[in-house]
């Protein structure tokens, strides 16, 4: 607002990339504990659900918020202050209808789309998630009119208030209703998601009272009095928001090809009964998923970090920075990337077993799916960095074309080889890991076509393989001569720890990252003085 010093973009891009990767391992912490107390049919039903309320939410949660945050900076730039506020008050009574049909869709539609899903037992689920519809809509608006701002720690306030309060609900709600049934379990830590949107659009109302004062006078001292038409912010709104939503919705859309094609192809084409498909349709979303979601986290918070700095540099024509920061994105992608990939596909089984004790009669299935979707991590790291550098130099549709690409082959893979017994959800996981594969392809191909940024693959890929692989090695040796010692998750944790350890220091020592970019990692330089101490580096 007027009164207020600039914030560093970086800074607030930062705090809502901390933000992100909190509630990202809230949801996955909340997702062990869940799978080990309602089992394979509860995550099956909960997974179902979960889906397709995440899917629905993605142009509130991504979409929205960044449009509003366009247009209310836009005008806060000029000084249009009452305009700006206008933005707030037409979003939000757009996003509130929008909100109303969502919840009415679900709500009065559920029993249909769990019949198409061919897993009826997700309809309570379903319908204990549809409150939320209502509310996460205009907690979007909120979070978007105050990044328009630059302010970030509204929405980081709200976001981690939310989830927090959505986890703690849901898994009581489980275990209260847990002696009722899956079903009625999964619709607890499904009403989990309802009450949590509660608290944070009450805590997103009370930061709007608090600056309502300083709103009201910058409105009070502007002296524009053109107004842009309703019809208009609306249009505008919605033309900003639907690229950018398709264009960063990588996971949702790709878990959206499970629900519609998985228990419906494992029940008439690879022949399963009803319970045995729910049981491996758990397994895959409630046991492999939630695994990959903990290093998604940090990618995602990362390349949001980063879309700004390639923004701001395209925008002023700086060409030196523009390069670097792309070059930087996407080795920090294979840095974060590579050994997410090759530690968990040599771990799999362990982790599975180490994170859902109870359910040891999943977790060979379980560990097979996240063998496959570990492989796909490097790939959805390198796919999501390239779609926010596309979106950074203004190129949201190429990110949109390879979603596209990536979607359709999901699809037809899920659809062939989940038919086949044999395969039945890994094959799932397969298609899953080959639309990851042609969404980076095509977004890295369009970023060199439209930036011809020349990227150093032998810095950027083959330094970080080449850490992974004796990363790989020396986990693989620790687990096996501590198995039988000290059991899998004492083991486990222990081959984690070393793996790390032994990555970045090969990566250190092949020059795979540089001094001065230790540096700039927090108590950076006072780790450089170990590292030179230690004649590392």
């Amino acid at each position: 607002m007027g009164n207020m010093g600039k914030k560093s973009f970086l800074k607030g891009a930062a705090i809502l990339g901390i933000a992100g990767l909190l509630t990202q391992v809230l949801g996955a912490v909340f997702r062990i504990p869940l799978a080990n107390i309602i089992g394979t049919d509860g995550m099956a039903y909960y997974g179902a659900a979960y889906t397709i309320y995440i899917f629905l939410l993605v142009f509130s949660t991504n979409g929205a918020p960044a449009a509003i945050s366009k247009m209310t900076s836009e005008r806060l730039a000029l000084g249009k202050y009452k305009e700006a506020h206008r933005v707030f008050k037409l979003s939000f009574v757009f996003m509130a209808v929008f909100g109303v049909v969502l919840f009415c869709a679900v709500f009065f539609g559920g029993r249909f789309i769990v019949d198409a899903m061919k897993n009826p037992g997700a309809y309570y689920a379903l319908i204990a998630i549809a409150p939320a519809l209502l509310l996460v809509p205009m907690m979007s608006v909120y979070r978007g009119y105050f990044q328009g701002m630059q302010e970030m720690m509204p929405t980081a306030a709200s976001q981690i208030a939310e989830q927090g309060v959505r986890v703690a609900a849901g898994i009581a709600l489980a275990v209260a209703l847990m002696p009722r049934g899956a079903e009625f379990a999964a619709a607890g830590a499904a009403g989990g998601g309802s009450i949590g949107p509660v608290i944070g659009i009450i805590v997103l109302a009370i930061i709007y009272a608090v600056y309502r004062k300083r709103i009201v006078l910058d409105m009070a001292a502007d002296r524009h009095t053109e107004k842009e038409s309703a019809v208009s912010i609306i249009k505008t709104l919605a033309m900003i928001a639907i690229p950018i939503t398709i264009g960063v919705s990588i996971q949702p859309i790709m878990n959206l090809g499970d629900t519609m094609f998985v228990m419906g192809r494992l029940q008439s084409a690879a022949g399963f009964t009803t319970e045995v498909a729910e049981d491996l349709f758990g397994a895959l979303t409630g046991f492999a998923i939630p695994v990959i979601n903990v290093p998604m986290a940090m990618a995602l918070s990362m390349a949001l970090a980063i879309v700004p700095a390639v923004s701001a540099a395209s925008s002023i024509g700086d060409r030196e920075a523009l390069e670097g920061n792309i070059k930087l994105a996407f080795r920090t992608s294979m840095i974060i990337g590579v050994p997410c990939s090759l530690g968990l596909m040599c771990l799999a089984e362990p982790v599975i077993r180490l994170l859902f004790p109870l359910q040891a009669g999943s977790a060979p299935t379980a560990a097979n799916c996240l063998f496959i979707l570990s492989l796909g991590i490097v790939f959805l790291c390198a796919a999501q960095t390239m779609a926010g550098i596309l979106q950074g130099i203004g190129k949201v549709s190429l990110a949109v074309w390879g979603i596209a690409a990536g979607f359709a082959v999901k699809c037809i893979f899920t659809y062939i080889l989940t038919g086949r017994a044999d395969l039945n959800v890994s094959g799932a996981a397969a298609a899953t890991l080959a639309g990851y594969f042609v969404i980076a392809a095509f977004n890295f191909a369009a970023v060199k076509k439209c930036t011809d940024v020349r990227i150093d693959i032998g810095l950027s890929v083959v330094k970080p393989f080449v850490s992974g692989l004796v990363m790989s090695a020396a986990v693989l040796v620790i687990y096996r001569l501590c198995a039988e010692a000290l059991g899998n998750s004492a083991s486990t944790l222990i081959s984690v720890a070393a793996g790390a350890f032994v990555y970045g220091a090969v990566l250190i020592k092949i020059k795979g990252i540089a001094d001065d970019e230790i540096e700039k990692l927090p108590k950076g330089r006072l780790l450089v003085s170990l590292l030179r101490k230690l004649k590392m580096i």
